[in-house]
């Protein structure tokens, strides 16, 4: 085992939507961990050796037939073990105590009273602010726990065997909602399983450095910039790692946010010297997408098309690339274990626009073990401008599923510069970094305005702002008036073909983020 893995937790998952935000916690105190599937094969558990083991909160009923049961391998380890929600049930079943489905139902935020410390609760209020969200409650503790928080809805709130070292908690400590659920997990971490902080930026990138050179040797490598955070990583990275070995294509589809093109040529080419091609695919793309309509449709011809550019460019460039670097991070290999049914069987995950598999490459996934907000504190320590790196999502296909209907390079254009406007302003009024996706939307449609003392018929756009933790659910963003006006203003000066500007109030659900 690698010294920077040397110490680490394992994170049983048993559906929870929260289980990636356990593991985001954990790191962000400055410890290694992983997430597996529930009932992963115990040979694989021992073989990992987990100095501490967190049981995961799910959907399930511990009571009903099929529902996931803890591998017993997980209580022969003899490490601490942390459940949580679900988990907790399921470990007090698995270890002698009774679950029920009686009482109230807790939903929401809730109070809970320590009773004592016991090693998990320790320095923590006594009437402790936390998020519960549980039908199922415990109603007898196994042999060797004690109970150390209660309230009336849960008379079993947070157990412990203190000398065994296992625990139960019925809230979540991982959302923010659980004030002191930071201090928890860290009690658990520090206190109890004794672990040390392994896991830092800095750290990650001189490993990660000494992996690709070992992996590569004196080969070529070739990296597919898209514009996005992960390929300007990975780049950054490779840079850093193997030099001019490293050769950047970025093709330019036409469908890119406002000059994204000379930006990405900015950054990797003058400001790092990256031996970088840029593939110019316009024309290509859009004549492919004339007369499209309907937006999966959009999406194929977009994913074909770019594969047979991409395609075109590496014959180009040569045949003595043996290596193709992608951005694979840990929520896409997490999400292919959870599609197989467990971990060890794990697709490739073909983030240059869809690559086929008959690609002649092997893969170089330096981040595939780094959550996003991981891989943007990469990022800022090797160097990336912060303006790229803390850039908000964008769609593969690009402006052509923000642009409704048909996509040509006239809309497209239109709705780059508008865009530009709108995310603009909201740096300016510094909230750009308050909402987690913004964007605007081209409407085909035309709409009577008014500029200077003539009529106006002009293109409608429309702006959508929204808040969300994990982007399953997100909420529309509360934007200052004075904000919509001003972008409204930019937005009709500067690109004087639009004519109207509409903000978007739809939450998902019932919406969805993108309009296409």
């Amino acid at each position: 085992m690698d010294q920077l893995h040397a110490q680490q937790v394992l994170i049983l998952d048993y559906g929870s939507q929260y289980t990636q935000l356990i593991a985001r916690r954990v790191r962000e105190l400055g410890v290694y961990c992983q997430i597996k599937p529930g009932q992963w094969a115990a040979e694989s558990i021992s073989d990992l050796a987990p100095q501490a083991i967190i049981l995961s909160g799910g959907p399930d009923s511990v009571l009903a037939d099929g529902s996931p049961r803890i591998p017993a391998i997980v209580f022969e380890l003899g490490v601490p073990v942390l459940g949580i929600c679900y988990g907790m049930q399921a470990m007090m079943q698995a270890l002698g105590g009774e679950v029920i489905r009686e009482g109230t139902p807790e939903y929401g935020p809730a109070q809970v009273n320590v009773l004592e410390g016991g090693g998990l609760l320790d320095g923590v209020s006594k009437e402790l602010d936390v998020w519960m969200s549980h039908g199922d409650q415990v109603s007898k503790l196994a042999d060797g726990f004690v109970t150390l928080a209660a309230n009336e809805g849960t008379p079993h709130a947070a157990v412990g065997d203190i000398k065994r070292q296992y625990y139960g908690i019925q809230f979540h400590p991982e959302v923010t909602h659980t004030k002191e659920g930071g201090q928890i997990l860290s009690h658990f971490l520090f206190d109890i399983a004794k672990l040390s902080k392994n896991w830092q930026t800095d750290r990650i990138i001189e490993q990660q450095i000494e992996l690709i050179r070992k992996k590569v040797g004196s080969d070529r490598v070739l990296v597919a910039l898209s514009g996005g955070v992960d390929s300007a990583v990975v780049a950054a990275l490779l840079y850093q790692a193997i030099g001019d070995q490293l050769t950047c294509l970025f093709v330019d589809t036409g469908l890119l946010r406002y000059q994204e093109r000379e930006q990405v040529e900015s950054v990797f080419k003058e400001h790092f010297g990256m031996d970088l091609h840029v593939e110019d695919a316009g024309d290509a793309f859009f004549n492919a997408l004339a007369g499209v309509n309907d937006p999966e449709e959009k999406r194929r011809i977009i994913g074909h098309e770019f594969i047979r550019v991409f395609d075109d460019a590496v014959k180009h460039l040569g045949a003595d690339i043996p290596w193709l670097a992608q951005g694979t991070i840990y929520p896409d290999v997490i999400e292919s274990a959870a599609e197989s049914g467990h971990s060890e069987v794990i697709k490739s995950h073909h983030n240059v626009g869809g690559l086929p598999d008959d690609m002649p490459f092997e893969l170089v996934e330096p981040i595939r073990e780094l959550f996003k907000d991981e891989v943007r504190k990469m990022g800022l320590a090797l160097g990336l401008p912060k303006s790229l790196i803390q850039r908000h999502p964008f769609p593969g296909p690009g402006l052509a599923v923000r642009s409704l209907g048909e996509v040509t390079r006239d809309y497209a254009a239109i709705l780059a510069k508008a865009d530009h406007c709108f995310l603009s302003v909201l740096q300016e009024y510094d909230w750009y970094d308050k909402v987690s996706q913004a964007f605007a939307v081209f409407m085909p449609v035309k709409a009577v305005g008014v500029k200077g003392d003539a009529r106006h018929y002009g293109y409608v756009i429309a702006l959508r702002a929204v808040t969300t933790i994990d982007f399953m659910t997100a909420d529309w963003a509360p934007l200052p008036v004075e904000l919509l006006q001003e972008a409204s203003h930019r937005i009709i000066a500067e690109v004087p073909e639009v004519a109207r500007v509409v903000y978007d109030i739809t939450s998902k659900p019932p919406g969805t983020i993108e309009w296409e």
